[in-house]
């Protein structure tokens, strides 16, 4: 058998060599082994709790790679921007891209000479540590604990982590509707996503439909107080970059295509099908400018 260093393991999947020797050390790489102070790890071994999908896409393995070293100017500078812009946006966020842009090139706000609201900026921030979370951890499969830590990530910080009733990291407490229409009761929301993530893990290789399918689902059910479309999408990209399809950003001007996809789903499914692979489309032209094999 084959075996690389805790270096060259932490480099192939996208984790800090800190935490690849951690894995060793507690057991959770299965035939690692020390010879000396220097761990010997089987070259076919997964980090813990990712399933073995086959070869990382050249795609993840850009984003991690410039995630890394926090390369400006490449794929993993432009979507952070473009989906933490388009996607805060659908949701009411009134930062612009430029704005957008500032605050993750420099971790400042810049010069403004209107109000700028306070939960705007620190979800921005926030849904940039979703994306890097979701890179990390983009072959694992989905789980209420993955999903919740997302939405933990995204309102840590802002004004409705200081209400009593809205829970940060925990489904909602309180009935909420989404365009009009009800959703799932709070006392139903772990009987249903318990059954949403068995139909889709059951599931060996997810097709696009499959995880439409599955945004779709989780968006009826509506399990947090708020957060829910950031979250969903962010789980659509995710999912996207685990099974080896292109993903892809919803932008302003997809919006209204998008909701009439979520609402005919199960009657139309192409209408939400051809948004999202326009959106596709889109991402692809980027990746032909940074020539990324997709």
């Amino acid at each position: 058998m084959e075996y690389i260093s805790v270096r060259q393991f932490a480099e192939k999947h996208g984790i800090s060599e800190r935490t690849a020797r951690n894995y060793c050390a507690t057991g959770k790489i299965e035939g690692a082994f020390l010879t000396g102070k220097t761990w010997n790890i089987p070259a076919n071994a997964v980090v813990p709790g990712r399933k073995p999908k086959g070869k990382v896409s050249p795609l993840l393995l850009s984003l991690r790679e410039q995630k890394s070293i926090r390369l400006k100017g490449g794929i993993y500078h432009r979507t952070q921007i473009d989906l933490t812009y388009n996607s805060n946006h659908i949701e009411g966020s009134r930062l612009t891209h430029d704005q957008t842009r500032y605050i993750f090139e420099t971790n400042t706000l810049g010069i403004t000479d209107t109000a700028v609201n306070v939960d705007d900026v620190l979800e921005t921030v926030n849904h940039f540590r979703c994306i890097d979370y979701i890179i990390d951890h983009a072959e694992e499969a989905p789980t209420e604990g993955l999903i919740k830590h997302l939405h933990l990530l995204m309102k840590s910080g802002t004004t409705d982590g200081q209400k009593d009733w809205f829970a940060v990291g925990d489904y909602k407490r309180m009935p909420n509707e989404v365009g009009g229409t009800d959703t799932c009761i709070p006392e139903d929301v772990h009987k249903e996503m318990t059954l949403l993530l068995k139909d889709y893990n059951a599931v060996k290789k997810q097709t696009l439909e499959d995880i439409l399918d599955f945004h779709v689902r989780f968006e009826r059910i509506h399990p947090f107080q708020d957060g829910n479309g950031r979250v969903g999408r962010l789980m659509m990209f995710k999912e996207c970059l685990a099974n080896g399809h292109v993903p892809f950003i919803i932008t302003d001007e997809l919006k209204m295509f998008y909701y009439r996809g979520l609402r005919e789903w199960g009657h139309i499914n192409g209408y939400l099908t051809d948004t999202c692979l326009t959106a596709q489309d889109n991402y692809k032209s980027i990746l032909d400018y940074f020539k990324i094999k997709y």
